[in-house]
């Protein structure tokens, strides 16, 4: 299962990727801000597109209540995604590596990809999570305070994904290029699995 092994250790070694790119992008654009303010969030950290957005963000995010954007030390996941990310590329390489060798069944490729599908959706469930408190945990004495037409408190929960308008604000949530590299990378997993699985029926 050489190709196999080889396969399953490069589709493990592209989430080292999540070090360096980030994992999702939010934009806010207004008629306001010709140049949209932009969110990069990492597994490490939540930082601004350019400089001063973050801080721009925050400005406006006070007059109608909602919570400055964390820093790393304020969020657990920020310590903890990083652990994870890095035991996950570990074990795919060992897995990789001992499949290569012939010391593992091609099935611990499909197991290591369902694992990591289990905890990438762990992840958008918390990420989530933390949107809606961003989004609806609002200081009650806030500059402004709007109500929707029913009489309840209007809230700024932030998409998870696609595109939503808030006020005058046109808001977009996507994927960026840490999403993409674990999407490539685990696919290749899968094609791990079933090039060692051919590859086990011709030995």
């Amino acid at each position: 299962m050489k190709k196999a092994g080889l396969i399953m250790i490069i589709g493990s070694l592209l989430l080292l990727g999540l070090f360096k790119f980030p994992l999702w992008n939010i934009m806010l654009g207004a008629p306001q801000y010709p140049d949209p303010l932009g969110m990069n969030i990492y597994i490490q950290g939540i930082e601004g597109v350019e400089e001063f957005d973050i801080q721009n963000i925050d400005g406006l995010n006070h007059y109608i209540g909602m919570k400055t954007i964390p820093k790393a030390e304020d969020m657990w996941e920020f310590s903890v995604f990083p652990k994870v990310v890095g035991g996950m590329v570990a074990l795919g390489v060992i897995i990789g590596l001992l499949g290569f060798f012939g010391k593992v069944s091609y099935k611990w490729f499909l197991g290591w990809f369902i694992l990591m599908s289990i905890l990438g959706l762990l992840g958008m469930y918390d990420f989530n999570l933390w949107l809606i408190d961003y989004g609806t945990d609002l200081d009650p004495k806030a500059i402004m305070k709007l109500e929707n037409l029913d009489g309840t408190p209007m809230t700024y929960k932030p998409p998870l994904l696609g595109y939503q308008k808030m006020l005058n604000f046109d808001v977009d949530s996507w994927p960026a290029t840490g999403a993409y590299m674990i999407f490539t990378g685990m696919m290749l997993t899968v094609v791990a699995f079933f090039v060692g699985k051919y590859e086990s029926k011709s030995n």
